[in-house]
C-alpha cells in the first residue's frame, strides 16, 4: 500500500496540471489532524462529488465533528476528483487519499459515504475503484475497510446492495459511535468478514444486505425480503436521535470558492406539514428543535471560528421553528455590527414570513424564496399543500414592498393526475405575481421560477404512482417556456433525462445493481451534472441485462404490491402512507401535525426515545395535549 509520503511526491508532479488544484491539497483552516499511529480507529468520510460541492454537506460536517471528539478515533475526508485529476491519478497509480494526512482510503478501518441522492451511485463505485478497494462487497476480505453508506437515498438501499457492506438507515450522530465501537471490539478478532458484519447487523438502524434474500413473482415484482441469518432483523427501522446534540461550529474553511461559503446551524429537524410529495418530510419525522440559546451560542462560535459573513439557519421549514421571530431578532442584535447576512431557507407563505422580512430587512442575503409547488386548488389538495392564490399574492406584494427586487418561486410538475391546465395555471400565477410586483416596485422586479419534475419516492404516500412519460414532461416544459418568455423571468427546469434516471434508481430493486455496475464500467459518472450525464450508457446497461427501465418509472404500482424497500422502515407505517395516498385521490387534505396527530407510526418510537432521553424540545401533538387519532380508528381528513 502506498505511503502518504509517496502519494505526496507524486502529487507534486501533477497538481499544477489540473484545474483548481486547491481541491486536492487539504490544509484548510479548522481541519482536525491527529497522530495516525496513536489512534485506534480511522474513519474516512466521503462525499461522492467534487470538493466544491461536498465540503458544504451538513451530514459530513456533523459526523466529522462527532468522530473527532473521540480520543480513540479520527475522521478524515475525501471527495470525487474531477475528470482531469482522475486521469492523472490513474496514469500515475495514485490511490484516492484523505485530505487531512494523505493516507490512501484503503488504509482506513471504516469508509462512510454520504449519498443524499441517487445520481451519485456511479461516482461511489468510481471512488472505491480509485481507492483500490474491491467495488463489490462480496470480493472484500478482512484486510479491506468496512464500507457503509448513509443519507436519504438509503431509504431504498437495494440498487446499491452489491457494493456496500452496510447501510445506515436514519440519523447518524449516535450510530457512528456504535459502528466504531463494534469495529474496535470485533475487527481484529473476527475469523471472517461475515462475523464482523453480523455484529454490525445487530446495531439498530444498520442494514447489512448480504444477510437478506429477495424473491420475485412471475410479473417481476418483489414477493418478499427475508433475513437469512438470525442476527438480522426482519425490518430495519431508522435511527432517530432523541435530542439533537450541540451542532458543529468549527467549520472547515475551503481553499477555493465553493457552492456555499457560509456557516450553517441546523435549528430544527423534521417537518409536520405532511406534503405528500416530500421525501424528506416523511423520513425525517419527528420534529426536534434546538433551544434559542443553543443556536445563538453556536452561531457566535461558528462566525468567530470561520470569519464567514453569511449564516444559514437551516431546517425543512424554518418559519415553523417555534421561536423563529425571537431567534432572528436576537441574532440581529448580537451580530448587528458585523453586517451578517442571514439565510432562512424554506419559509412558508404566510404572515410569519412577512414578520421575518421586517426582521431581516437590513441583513438579507440574495432574493426571497417561496415554494407554492402547485397553482390550482385541485393540485394543492392532491399534494396536501393548500395555499390560496390570494395568500401567495399578498405575501409576494409584501416582499416587493420591503425592498426585495428578486423573488424565487419553486414549482413542481408531474404530480399525480396533473393536466396541462394545471401547468398553465403555474404560468398564469407567475404572470400575476410579476404584475403585482411591478405595481409596488416598478419594472426592476425579477422573478426566478424553478420547475422540477416530480419523482415519487419510496416511503412517501405517492410511492404507488408512476412518473410522467418523457413526452408528458416535454409538453409541460414547452408550455412553461412559451408562456414565461419574459426578460424579467428566469425559468429553470429539470432535464427529463435526469428525472428518468432518478426514478429508475430511487424506485429500483436489487436487479439494478448490475445495471449500475455496467453503466459505470462503460463510463457513466457525474450523473448529477447535466453536461456529464450520458443517458445512453444507462439505456445500454438496461438492455445488456434485459431489464425494461419503464418497469421502475412508468408503472402504476399495485395497491397490494411489496416494494423493494418494505423491509426498511422510516418509522412511518405503510398503512398510513396508503391512507394518505387514498385521501389524495379524493382531494382531501390533512392539517399540520402540530394541530392534530394522524397516527403515522412515529409516536411509538418517539415515545420510547423520550423515555430514554427526557428533554423539552420534542414537537409532537401528544406532548402538547392535542388530539391523537389512534391506530385502531379510521383516519379522518383533518380538513
Amino acid at each position: 500500500m502506498m505511503t502518504p509520503a509517496e502519494i505526496e511526491r507524486k502529487l507534486d508532479q501533477i497538481l499544477l496540471k489540473v484545474a483548481k488544484p486547491g481541491r486536492y491539497v487539504g490544509g484548510e483552516l479548522n481541519i482536525t489532524v491527529k497522530d495516525w499511529e496513536q489512534v485506534q480507529t480511522k474513519v474516512a468520510l466521503v462525499f461522492p462529488d467534487i470538493y466544491d460541492i461536498g465540503i458544504s454537506n451538513v451530514g459530513l460536517k456533523i459526523l466529522y465533528d462527532q468522530v473527532n471528539q473521540r480520543q480513540d478515533a479520527l475522521a478524515e475526508r475525501a471527495y470525487a476528483p474531477w475528470r482531469d485529476m482522475e486521469a492523472l491519478m490513474r496514469e500515475n497509480r495514485i490511490p484516492l487519499y484523505s485530505l487531512e494526512t494523505t493516507h490512501p482510503l484503503a488504509a482506513f478501518d471504516l469508509i462512510g459515504f454520504s449519498i443524499p441522492y441517487e445520481t451519485l451511485y456511479t461516482n461511489t463505485l468510481n471512488i472505491l475503484d480509485l481507492a483500490g478497494i474491491p467495488v463489490r462487497a462480496a470480493e472484500r476480505d478482512n484486510s479491506d475497510p468496512v464500507v457503509i453508506a448513509g443519507g436519504h437515498s438509503t431509504m431504498n438501499p437495494e440498487p446499491m446492495h452489491a457494493f456496500m457492506d452496510a447501510f445506515v438507515v436514519g440519523e447518524g450522530e449516535e450510530v457512528i459511535h456504535d459502528l466504531i465501537d463494534v469495529i474496535q471490539r470485533v475487527k481484529g478478532n473476527a475469523q471472517s468478514r461475515d462475523e464482523l458484519l453480523k455484529e454490525l447487523a445487530k446495531i439498530p438502524g444498520v442494514y447489512v444486505p448480504r444477510f437478506y434474500e429477495v424473491s420475485y413473482l412471475e410479473d417481476g415484482t418483489v414477493a418478499g425480503v427475508s433475513p437469512n441469518t438470525p442476527d438480522a432483523p426482519k425490518v430495519v427501522t431508522k435511527r432517530i436521535v432523541a435530542k439533537l446534540p450541540p451542532p458543529p461550529t468549527k467549520f472547515i474553511v475551503p481553499n477555493i470558492e465553493t457552492v456555499h461559503n457560509r456557516a450553517t446551524i441546523e435549528i430544527m429537524r423534521g417537518c409536520t406539514r405532511g406534503c405528500r410529495f416530500c421525501h424528506a418530510g416523511m423520513i425525517a419525522r419527528p420534529v426536534r428543535e434546538r433551544p434559542v440559546e443553543e443556536v445563538l451560542a453556536a452561531a457566535e462560535e461558528a462566525i468567530n471560528a470561520t470569519g464567514f459573513e453569511e449564516l444559514a439557519l437551516i431546517s425543512l421549514s424554518s418559519s415553523d421553528y417555534t421561536n423563529i421571530l425571537e431567534l432572528v431578532t436576537r441574532i440581529g442584535e448580537k451580530f448587528g455590527e458585523k453586517h451578517l447576512n442571514i439565510g432562512l431557507p424554506s419559509l412558508r407563505i404566510d404572515t410569519v414570513s412577512i414578520d421575518l422580512m421586517d426582521k431581516l430587512k437590513d441583513r438579507r442575503s440574495g432574493g426571497f424564496t417561496l415554494a407554492p409547488e402547485a397553482a390550482t386548488e385541485r393540485m394543492r389538495r392532491i399534494i396536501n399543500k393548500f395555499i390560496p392564490d390570494d395568500d401567495i399574492l399578498n405575501t409576494t406584494r409584501e416582499i416587493y414592498a420591503r425592498g426585495w427586487t428578486s423573488l424565487k418561486l419553486y414549482f413542481m410538475i408531474g404530480h399525480p393526475s396533473e393536466t396541462l391546465e394545471d401547468v398553465q395555471a403555474i404560468a398564469n400565477l407567475c404572470k400575476r405575481i410579476l404584475s403585482e410586483g411591478r405595481k409596488v416596485a416598478g419594472m426592476k422586479v425579477k422573478l426566478n421560477v424553478g420547475v422540477s419534475t416530480f419523482v415519487p419516492k419510496p416511503q412517501t404516500p405517492f410511492q404507488w404512482v408512476s412518473v410522467d412519460s418523457p413526452e408528458q414532461i416535454q409538453a409541460k416544459q414547452n408550455l412553461l417556456k412559451r408562456e414565461l418568455h419574459d426578460r424579467n423571468v428566469k425559468l429553470t427546469w429539470t432535464y427529463k433525462e435526469d428525472t428518468l434516471l432518478e426514478a429508475w434508481l430511487s424506485r429500483g430493486d436489487r436487479r439494478l445493481g448490475e445495471v449500475i455496475y455496467s453503466a459505470w464500467k462503460n463510463g457513466a459518472k457525474f450523473d448529477a451534472w447535466n453536461d456529464e450525464r450520458r443517458l445512453e450508457l444507462w439505456e445500454s446497461a438496461f438492455a445488456e441485462h434485459e431489464i425494461d427501465p419503464a418497469f421502475y418509472s412508468h408503472r402504476q404500482r399495485r395497491l397490494d404490491e411489496v416494494f423493494p424497500w418494505d423491509h426498511i422502515s422510516a418509522a412511518v407505517k405503510k398503512s398510513f402512507l396508503f391512507e394518505d395516498f387514498r385521501q389524495s385521490l379524493e382531494g382531501q387534505i390533512r392539517v399540520d401535525c402540530r394541530e392534530q396527530c394522524f397516527a403515522c407510526g412515529i409516536l411509538p418510537t418517539f415515545n420510547d426515545l423520550r423515555r430514554e432521553n427526557p428533554g423539552e424540545h420534542w414537537k409532537c401533538p401528544e406532548v402538547s395535549g392535542k388530539k391523537v387519532i389512534s391506530d385502531q380508528l379510521p383516519v379522518s381528513s383533518g380538513g
